[in-house]
C-alpha cells in the first residue's frame, strides 16, 4: 500500500479527449493519409474518421488525452483519490458528461472550462495490429483559455500543488497558461515535469517550447520525440545518450535543481540521464500475444513515474513504477487498466 499523500498535491494541464478506439484495416489508414504509429492533429480531410469509426467499426470510448491518462494511472497507483488535479476544457455535451464520470470514477478531481459552442475534444485511436495511431480532433479542448486558471477556486488548486505537469500537447493549444503554472513552480521551488509528445511539437511548436524548459525539472519523451528536437535544433540525431545530455544542459531558470531528462525507447531501457550520469533501466519484454494495445504506454509510464515522485520516492523506484505501469497497460485496450496494481518497491 502507498504511503498516504495529501489531496491536490498534484496539478496538470492537458487535452480531455474522448479516445474513440477500434481495430482498423491498414487500408483505412491509408485512406486518410496516415501511417501507423502516427500522432497528428485532425485537419478537414480527417473529420468523417470519427463518425466513419462509430458506424462502420467495433469502437470503444475510454477517457483520454495524455496528461488525463497519466493522471488516472498515477491515481490507479496510489488507490487513494484526489491526489491529481487536472485542467482541460471541454465542450457542454453528452461526450463531456462521459469524459468527466470516467475520469472521477478513476480518483482524479477534474476542474473543466466548459465552453458551450464547440463539442468535446476526441481522439481516433486506429489500431492495426501492436501499432496505433492517433488523429486527434481537439475542438473545445483547443479552447482553453488562462483566465480559467485564475479564478480564485482554481488559482487556490494550483497554488496548493506541490507538483506540476504538463504535455506538450498542451503547447498547441494555451503557451501563456503552460508559462503561468512554470512560474508559479519555480516561485514556490517545486518541481515542473514535462513530456515532448510528438514529434509534431519540435517540429512546429518549437518557439512556446524553448520558452517553457528552462522552467522544467524533469523533461520526458521516447526516441522519435527526442530526435526529432534534435533534429529542429540541428543536433546530431543519432545518439539518444547524446540528445539526452543536450536536453539536460540546456538554459535553467533555477540552475541549483538540475535538469533530468527520462527517454523511452519501446521495449529498450530507459534512459535517465542527469549532469554527470547516464542510467539504463530495463523494461521487461512481453510475448507477442501479451500485447493488446501499445497506446497509452507512454502516458501509463509518466502516470506510474509520478505515483511515487509525489511519495518523495527515488528516481530508480519512480522509473521501475513507470516501467510497470506501461507493461500493464500495453496488456489492456487504450490506456485502461484492471484489477488492483502490484507495483513494488
Amino acid at each position: 500500500m502507498c504511503d498516504r499523500v495529501r489531496e491536490g498535491i498534484l496539478v496538470g494541464c492537458g487535452n480531455p479527449l474522448l479516445d474513440i478506439s477500434a481495430v482498423v484495416p491498414l487500408n483505412f489508414l491509408q485512406k486518410y493519409s496516415m501511417n501507423e504509429d502516427d500522432a497528428i492533429l485532425a485537419e478537414d480531410r480527417h473529420m468523417p474518421i470519427y463518425g466513419e469509426l462509430v458506424e462502420d467499426y467495433q469502437a470503444e470510448f475510454l477517457a483520454g488525452g495524455s496528461v488525463q491518462n497519466s493522471l488516472r494511472i498515477a491515481q490507479w497507483i496510489l488507490r487513494q483519490p484526489r491526489v491529481a488535479v487536472f485542467f482541460g476544457c471541454v465542450g457542454e455535451d453528452r461526450y463531456a458528461g462521459i469524459l468527466k464520470e470516467k475520469a472521477q470514477a478513476a480518483g482524479l478531481d477534474v476542474h473543466y472550462q466548459v465552453k458551450k459552442d464547440v463539442p468535446t475534444g476526441t481522439c481516433a485511436v486506429l489500431i492495426t495490429g501492436t501499432h496505433r495511431s492517433l488523429c486527434a480532433n481537439l475542438a473545445a479542448a483547443n479552447n482553453f483559455t488562462i483566465d480559467h486558471l485564475e479564478e480564485p477556486s482554481n488559482k487556490a488548486l494550483v497554488d496548493n500543488a506541490q507538483y506540476y505537469y504538463i504535455s506538450g500537447f498542451f503547447l498547441t493549444v494555451n503557451p501563456p497558461s503552460i508559462m503561468q503554472v512554470a512560474a508559479t513552480a519555480h516561485a514556490k521551488q517545486r518541481p515542473f515535469l514535462m513530456n515532448l509528445s510528438a514529434p509534431f511539437i519540435s517540429q512546429f511548436y518549437m518557439a512556446p517550447l524553448l520558452a517553457a524548459l528552462p522552467y522544467v525539472d524533469i523533461i520526458f519523451g521516447n526516441e522519435a520525440e527526442a530526435q526529432a528536437f534534435a533534429e529542429a535544433q540541428q543536433w546530431p540525431s543519432g545518439d539518444l545518450r547524446e540528445i539526452g545530455k543536450r536536453l539536460v544542459a540546456m538554459e535553467k531558470k533555477n540552475p541549483a535543481r538540475p535538469r533530468i531528462a527520462i527517454l523511452t525507447q519501446g521495449c529498450d531501457p530507459v534512459l535517465l540521464i542527469q549532469q554527470d550520469s547516464v542510467q539504463e533501466f530495463p523494461v521487461t519484454k512481453l510475448a507477442v500475444h501479451e500485447i493488446v494495445d501499445t497506446n497509452g504506454a507512454g502516458d501509463a509510464f509518466v502516470g506510474g513515474f509520478l505515483s511515487q515522485f509525489v511519495q518523495g520516492k527515488s528516481l530508480d523506484v519512480c522509473i521501475r513504477c513507470g516501467n510497470y505501469a506501461a507493461g500493464h497497460i500495453i496488456k489492456n485496450p487504450g490506456c485502461t487498466y484492471s484489477g488492483e496494481p502490484e507495483f513494488v518497491e
